[in-house]
């Protein structure tokens, strides 16, 4: 599929047909999707729960019990489901590994680089720390950029994805032991391949968005 087929093929499955998996080989091109994500000053604040298991899937569906229960059948009928989580904090020392990371991998010629670009980042981080102080939301925010690139990136993989925040993320906190590792759960992705019976499928509704002549200004 080119990109105008893949945008229009892609929507939010509603049912996913519990007999068909994902490859082993296109799980590992959907971990890199996760890992490749961009973020602002590549901070990468993020950590993953990939449940690829009927076991781990159910840990997971402990997050749609009481009024979240719609979304119970889209996690359990899923061939994989992503948990996204956020750091709650970030500090001088987490600068530093991405710093030493980046390093490592050969992103600086020299030490000089590597010190401007750990001043840009402490310098941007700061900024939502002390004088926006919105830290925690901002790294919520690069969280969601990753999100939105994998929705794209799986749909060109011929996945189906199900974005979820209609999860208890109190509940998956406390079952993956999350803000003890410094993160909280934000939204959960669903993967899979849509059931013939799914009435939201692209294959039997046309997808709407609002006319470019509202969403676009031109200059």
């Amino acid at each position: 599929m080119n990109l105008k087929e893949t945008l229009n093929w892609r929507y939010t499955t509603k049912e996913f047909d519990e007999t068909k998996k994902i490859s082993d080989e296109d799980m590992v091109k959907v971990k890199n999707l996760l890992r490749m994500s961009p973020s602002s000053v590549n901070l990468q604040p993020w950590h993953f729960i990939v449940a690829e298991t009927t076991e781990g899937k159910a840990r997971i569906a402990k997050g749609t019990q009481g009024f979240f229960s719609f979304n119970e059948p889209k996690v359990t009928n899923a061939s994989a489901v992503v948990l996204f989580c956020s750091k709650i904090d970030a500090d001088d020392e987490y600068y530093q590994h991405i710093a030493d990371t980046e390093d490592q991998d050969g992103r600086f010629p020299n030490e000089d680089i590597k010190n401007g670009f750990l001043g840009a980042v402490k310098t941007f981080a700061g900024i939502h720390k002390y004088d926006l102080k919105d830290l925690q939301h901002w790294m919520e925010k690069q969280v969601y950029l990753n999100v939105g690139s994998f929705l794209l990136g799986v749909a060109s993989l011929g996945i189906d994805a199900t974005p979820m925040e209609g999860i208890d993320v109190k509940a998956l906190d406390e079952e993956f032991g999350l803000r003890e590792k410094g993160y909280t759960s934000l939204v959960a992705v669903s993967l899979g391949y849509r059931a013939d019976s799914d009435f939201n499928s692209t294959e039997k509704t046309p997808k709407s968005r609002l006319p470019e002549s509202e969403t676009f200004t031109i200059i």
